[in-house]
């Protein structure tokens, strides 16, 4: 059961769910026959989804690091997916014990490993929510107990917004979110991109989530930078995500491995 008594039952698995499929690129077990099938689909017509999806995953957790660096102790992860260690809390921790984190997904079979994998070591909480409803997540009662909205808060969109249709508005779901941020704060994105790959292998890939429980909207740059809206892009901007801030002693990626990494553009904004 989730926080919301959602019977683990109820999980469909009749479709495939793209936290399930990114599951299985990541190399989890947390998924079903039917998501497995569609993700090999995938891998077939587009073999860098593997290499791309743990390259993101990096992103994530230098970003994580990063902001947490800087002082950011209460973050709200919207579309964590299947728990894969280290999660943001334990990423977020390791800097500082003092760090909330607030999950939100909207599969439920996330929901029924949250307790054990995200919720167990304090300061943590999970809640089923839609990105698509972005009234309701800031409202939550688990929101409302974990985040102080006078204090500064890193926003976590990590290859989230793909899954948002032109229609739906990802730039306005995204700008509700930041507008309830104060002065402070931070956005931490990723969204996939086919702008590398004129070859159009991506973008046939893309049309396996056609029968997903979610479809996947690819975006060239010009697109995704809006979603910052009210937010200062930092050094180095919006970039291929293993460009963005690699670490020291790491080199950044020749362009044999951009192509076989550079689905996801990726970056970190800073409210002023």
């Amino acid at each position: 059961m989730s926080d919301e008594g959602f019977p683990v039952e109820q999980i469909d698995t009749s479709r495939p769910h793209p936290a399930r499929m990114y599951d299985y690129y990541l190399g989890g077990w947390d998924n079903y026959e039917v998501d497995r099938e569609a993700a090999e689909q995938v891998i077939e017509l587009f073999p860098s989804i593997r290499p791309s999806a743990r390259a993101n995953r990096g992103f994530l957790q230098r970003a994580t690091r990063f902001v947490t660096e800087q002082g950011i102790r209460q973050i709200i992860d919207i579309g964590t997916g299947i728990p894969t260690s280290p999660n943001t809390h334990e990423t977020a921790q390791a800097v500082s014990p003092e760090v909330r984190v607030a999950y939100v997904d909207n599969d439920p079979i996330v929901a029924a490993h949250a307790g054990a994998r995200l919720t167990g070591a304090g300061n943590t909480g999970f809640f089923l929510g839609d990105v698509r409803e972005p009234e309701t997540i800031l409202d939550h009662p688990t929101i409302r107990e974990l985040i102080d909205f006078d204090r500064p808060v890193a926003l976590l969109l990590v290859a989230v917004l793909h899954f948002v249709t032109d229609k739906e508005d990802p730039a306005r779901l995204a700008r509700t979110l930041g507008d309830a941020l104060p002065a402070g704060s931070y956005l931490v994105l990723s969204h996939g991109t086919a702008d590398f790959f004129p070859d159009g292998s991506q973008t046939k890939a893309a049309k396996v989530y056609e029968g997903a429980t979610a479809t996947v909207n690819l975006r060239p740059h010009a697109e995704i930078l809006p979603f910052f809206e009210g937010f200062d892009l930092l050094d180095p901007g919006l970039v291929q995500v293993p460009l963005w801030r690699p670490g020291p002693g790491s080199p950044l990626p020749d362009a044999d491995e951009l192509r076989r990494t550079g689905t996801f553009y990726g970056g970190v904004g800073y409210k002023a």
